[in-house]
């Protein structure tokens, strides 16, 4: 380690390597390369697809284990051939290897930090893809102009990171911005990192539909729950549900198609309601809804269960109130977590998308939650 390394490139190598191995202990490499050979025999199994929902089961769990176990040894290897860059650049004239080496370095902890907070993600729907509701609250036109933006904030945000969206439903708002949306972010882990955007989004400004330019604060409330899957068994009776049909609009009140299509579900016994306009063919739209509606009676389930919980002293206060993050455009330009305390001085970043810092911050205040029963 001492060749052509400077103090500072040696300690923060040193401390990569650390944070790697802490990694590694927590996910186990040996252990998952061995259930990936148990998945893989029982995936060439041709009789596995006589259970349909086991084989997807299996195939499932087996490509994400395959792809963490890539992530982990990739990163190993990298950071083994980090000091070696190093080495070369110091034979090379000109800095062009050398900034190439600290590019290198800087892009390691990155991916070695993300994997660090992935790691943290082991609660039991964690690794599922994510519906997330946004509703607007008080705060008028205003209010709804807030829900719209903080739509395009997590639209964004997948983008970024390569993850599909699928719009399910927006009710538009007859002035501006949308009364709610319900949309699906996919990829593994979606709802173990975006759960933490739970709760009530507060927007202090100067509001661009008042003539006479007062300051205004305006509330959405955002809601993010696990896509369900095959094996969750959320049973719907046929008798507990009432099923509306209507044709689909757009803002303005704009025909989107010209039959009935959209779907709205009610579940009689709970009052849920979840509409779906996206797709052209009704039926589409009736799945749709009623996996929204299952992710509903799913996360109704798991809260009733956690009260249980509560009330017998077998765990903390699991709710984290209801506002939880502030975004400051006046008087100052801040947006501040108010349970992590993580703050971020350019409000325009964040609402384009760059949420990574609140979403990392969000996550280790989770597990130090569930750690010390605290929150």
């Amino acid at each position: 380690m001492s060749f052509n390394l400077s103090f500072d490139e040696s300690a923060d190598i040193d401390d990569l390597r650390s944070a790697l191995s802490g990694i590694e202990k927590v996910m186990d490499p040996s252990s998952m390369s061995e259930r990936v050979r148990e998945l893989e025999e029982k995936a060439a199994d041709p009789s596995l697809w006589d259970g349909p929902d086991y084989a997807q089961q299996v195939t499932a769990e087996l490509s994400r284990l395959q792809a963490r176990l890539r992530k982990v040894e990739g990163l190993a290897g990298r950071l083994e051939d980090l000091p070696v860059m190093y080495e070369l650049a110091a034979d090379e004239e000109g800095p062009e290897a050398k900034e190439l080496a600290d590019a290198e370095r800087a892009s390691l902890r990155a991916a070695i930090e993300e994997l660090e907070v992935e790691t943290m993600l082991s609660g039991e729907y964690d690794e599922r893809e994510a519906v997330i509701n946004i509703r607007s609250g008080a705060g008028g036109v205003d209010a709804a102009d807030w829900a719209e933006m903080l739509m395009r904030m997590y639209v964004r945000w997948a983008e970024r990171h390569g993850h599909k969206v699928d719009v399910y439903d927006i009710a538009y708002a007859e002035e501006a911005g949308i009364k709610s949306a319900t949309f699906v972010v996919h990829g593994d882990y979606m709802y173990g990192t975006l759960s933490v955007e739970q709760g009530t989004h507060r927007l202090i400004r100067i509001s661009p539909f008042d003539n006479q330019h007062r300051r205004q604060t305006s509330f959405a409330e955002v809601e993010v729950l696990p896509v369900v899957e095959q094996t969750d068994h959320i049973d719907v009776p046929d008798q507990d549900v009432r099923v509306d049909v209507y044709r689909s609009s757009g803002p303005g009140g704009q025909s989107v198609n010209t039959t009935d299509s959209a779907v709205r579900i009610t579940h009689l016994p709970t009052g849920i309601v979840v509409t779906c306009q996206n797709e052209k063919s009704q039926i589409q739209n009736k799945a749709s809804a009623m996996r929204v509606l299952q992710a509903k009676l799913l996360e109704r389930k798991r809260q009733e269960e956690r009260a249980e919980l509560d009330a017998l002293g077998a765990g903390g206060n699991a709710s984290w109130g209801n506002q939880m993050r502030n975004y400051v455009l006046h008087p100052f330009q801040m947006v501040k977590d108010l349970r992590t305390n993580y703050e971020v001085g350019d409000p325009d970043k964040v609402l384009d998308g760059d949420l990574d810092g609140l979403l990392d911050a969000g996550i280790r205040w989770r597990m130090e939650c569930q750690r010390d029963a605290a929150c």
